[in-house]
């Protein structure tokens, strides 16, 4: 039985395709899940005419969003040194709990985690992580889930500068404003209070923008992804969206 393609295509040209990944999909075979069969690489060979595609990076399988891949080794090569350079500026949206500041950046250096995250290894060196945010929006809702008479909620643009492995999900944490519905690194309470409200549970991160130099033409491409409907859905909490 075919499996209709989840993947949203945003943009094309004759050496790139961009598309939006909903939460849920694995980029691709991986130790977390041997028993998954549908994976993003496969359905984007499909939109690639079943050619082969590469991504260019990655996204965690709980994060939906913009997901770049190359159409051709040439164009992936090129791509792979812009990113291991700095040269992706990549944004992101979040609603986390807390009422966070307007605006900040985290500076707090990260371990690279093994697969299992039951293995603790402190011997992994800490490396420079950098993450900017800034607030979007704030609100409350008289609903007590940790001992208060209401619960507060912040919906945040986030601004990787390096690119760690979770690192916009630790840095969250980190600054006591954890990712709603992150399994790891969030408040059980919280995630089980909305999973119950809206029928599902999710991570509440999203890619929402790309921007980057073509590996062929030069050209600055600017790409972006509205959050899809699952996200837009949870924020219904906040009144001014």
């Amino acid at each position: 039985m075919a499996f209709p393609n989840p993947l949203v295509e945003i943009f094309r040209d004759d050496w790139l395709l961009a598309v939006h990944k909903p939460a849920g999909l694995l980029l691709h075979r991986s130790p977390i899940d041997r028993h998954e069969t549908q994976f993003a690489l496969q359905y984007a060979r499909e939109l690639n005419g079943g050619e082969h595609v590469y991504p260019v990076h990655r996204l965690d399988r709980p994060t939906s969003g913009l997901l770049l891949f190359a159409r051709d080794p040439d164009s992936a090569s090129v791509l792979g040194k812009t990113l291991m350079a700095g040269g992706f500026a990549k944004t992101y949206q979040a609603m986390v709990r807390g009422w966070t500041p307007e605006e900040g950046l985290i500076d707090h250096p990260l371990r690279e985690q093994p697969t299992d995250r039951r293995c603790n290894d402190d011997s992994q060196p800490l490396r420079e992580a950098l993450t900017r945010y800034r607030r979007l929006a704030t609100t409350e809702i008289p609903i007590e889930i940790e001992g208060y008479p209401s619960s507060r909620y912040s919906l945040v643009e986030l601004y990787p500068v390096t690119g760690r492995k979770h690192q916009l999900r630790r840095h969250m944490q980190h600054i006591a404003h954890p990712i709603i519905g992150d399994t790891n690194y969030g408040r059980t309470r919280h995630n089980h209070y909305f999973a119950e409200r809206f029928g599902y549970a999710r991570l509440m991160l999203a890619a929402t923008g790309l921007s980057f130099r073509h590996p062929v033409t030069g050209d600055v491409v600017d790409l972006k992804a509205e959050p899809d409907a699952s996200f837009r859905r949870v924020l219904s909490i906040f009144p001014q969206l």
